[in-house]
């Protein structure tokens, strides 16, 4: 007999109406109720409920922001923002996102922090209330990273560089930001949406391009399911447009269509950490505090547009340049042309065993500590009792969105409640019986480790 712990909560969201858009003190052993968690280290949060009647410029929906921080992490080097999409579906579905372990990863192996930004938008809200930054919700987003570093004890964190992840309306609030910070940028990932579209058409107010803009690498990443979208304001037809655009510029910008997906986030991942990876290896400055650095373009890769042809060095390659597709590095080129081929990116080696197994025979439960696998991320985790397996957690991996993950995947590429503890019950341990436990981790694309 075998059962599997895992953490469940029953969700209740309060948005207080109070008259003016401060930040809500909550700290270390409160609950979000978005979330049901402890904000304990290494989670912070900060609280801006809506205004009964804002001002003019104010945010006029409310929003909460949690950051996650590395343990033992001395210095934060920047900043990755997790930005879900527009309507009360995906603002529910986001509370999790600063708890995403393959995210997490990412940041950690660039001493970086994870913030996922939830906002408390109803269904009968216009997304422009805080897609548009200029709304208010760039104001308050910079305000949340200074209270988050005094709350987290990094007063670095209110300065350090971002790296922008943006879905839908995401990327609409991403390419705004770009305008208006350009210098805190470090890379920018398009899941789906831009601004561009909307402007060009006059459907928006048309922002300055500062030249500092366009020294950010850029990924843009529609579905090719929105193909039929209405152009330019279509996720397909915008970011196409914005690519040309900017590429014409010089902008080392990417054009990355998912052959399988929609306006879904899918597998992006895959694509969008690596990316990231690499942006931030070539940006973040050496001393923190000191500005970004400049990418040296002709060290990229390029490729042709919407093509599958292999990329090359930038040196060697022979087509048009102001229409080619730039990379940051020879790794992200041959998971780019992984994902534009099918959908998928491919992974020739096993997750890292996990550490730390402990036994607590009162309750049977067996706990352990895991990596996780960078190129893949984790599906599940078989348990072995005397070199027998026992059990497997989750017993059936799946996810509707892309791979199977054992955080499960949400619409907007965020883990579904209940989040799951790195724990299993045997109830052979509460005998008092000595066993040998291991436990084996697997990664999406079934490799174990060794």
């Amino acid at each position: 007999m075998k059962s599997i712990t895992i953490l469940t909560s029953i969700v209740v969201i309060i948005f207080p109406l109070v008259p003016s858009v401060n930040a809500q003190e909550r700290g270390p052993g409160l609950e979000l109720p978005s979330v049901g968690f402890p904000v304990a280290p290494p989670y912070y949060a900060v609280e801006y409920p809506a205004p009964v009647k804002a001002k003019e410029g104010q945010l006029e929906i409310g929003v909460t922001y949690t950051l996650w921080i590395p343990g033992g992490l001395k210095k934060v080097r920047g900043i990755i923002v997790h930005q879900h999409g527009c309507g009360d579906g995906s603002c529910k579905g986001s509370v999790t996102a600063a708890h995403d372990l393959h995210w997490q990863e990412l940041a950690r192996k660039n001493d970086c922090a994870l913030l996922g930004p939830s906002f408390h938008q109803l269904k009968k809200q216009n997304c422009r209330l805080w897609c548009d930054p200029r709304n208010g919700s760039a104001e308050v987003f910079v305000d949340s990273l200074e209270k988050l570093a005094k709350k987290s004890g990094h007063p670095e964190v209110a300065t350090a560089p971002w790296c922008l992840w943006g879905h839908s309306g995401g990327g609409f609030w991403s390419s705004l930001m770009q305008m208006a910070y350009p210098e805190r940028i470090a890379a920018i990932w398009f899941q789906s949406g831009t601004a561009f579209g909307y402007w060009e058409a006059g459907q928006t107010d048309v922002p300055e391009i500062p030249a500092a803009a366009m020294k950010i690498p850029m990924m843009a990443n529609p579905g090719e399911k929105e193909r039929e979208g209405k152009p330019p304001t279509g996720a397909w037809g915008g970011s196409l447009a914005m690519f040309k655009a900017y590429r014409a510029k010089g902008a080392p910008i990417a054009f990355a269509p998912d052959p399988a997906s929609g306006h879904e986030t899918r597998d992006s991942r895959y694509l969008a950490i690596p990316f990231f990876d690499a942006c931030l290896k070539l940006r973040l400055p050496d001393e923190v505090g000191n500005p970004l650095k400049d990418l040296d373009m002709s060290k990229g890769w390029q490729a042709p547009l919407q093509s599958e042809e292999a990329p090359l060095p930038v040196a060697d390659y022979k087509g048009e340049m102001a229409t080619a597709v730039w990379l940051p590095s020879e790794r992200v080129a041959r998971v780019w042309l992984d994902f534009v081929k099918t959908g998928a990116v491919d992974d020739a080696t096993p997750p890292p065993a996990p550490t730390g197994i402990k036994v607590d025979k009162s309750s049977g439960t067996i706990s352990w500590k895991a990596e996780i696998d960078f190129e893949s991320g984790l599906q599940a985790f078989i348990i072995e009792r005397d070199g027998k397996k026992i059990g497997q957690l989750p017993e059936k991996a799946n996810n509707r969105f892309g791979r199977p993950l054992y955080q499960g995947m949400s619409y907007g590429d965020t883990p579904v409640l209940p989040l799951k503890k790195f724990e299993f019950v045997d109830e052979e341990a509460q005998k008092g019986a000595d066993h040998q436990y291991r436990v084996i981790a697997v990664n999406t694309l079934g490799l174990k480790s060794e």
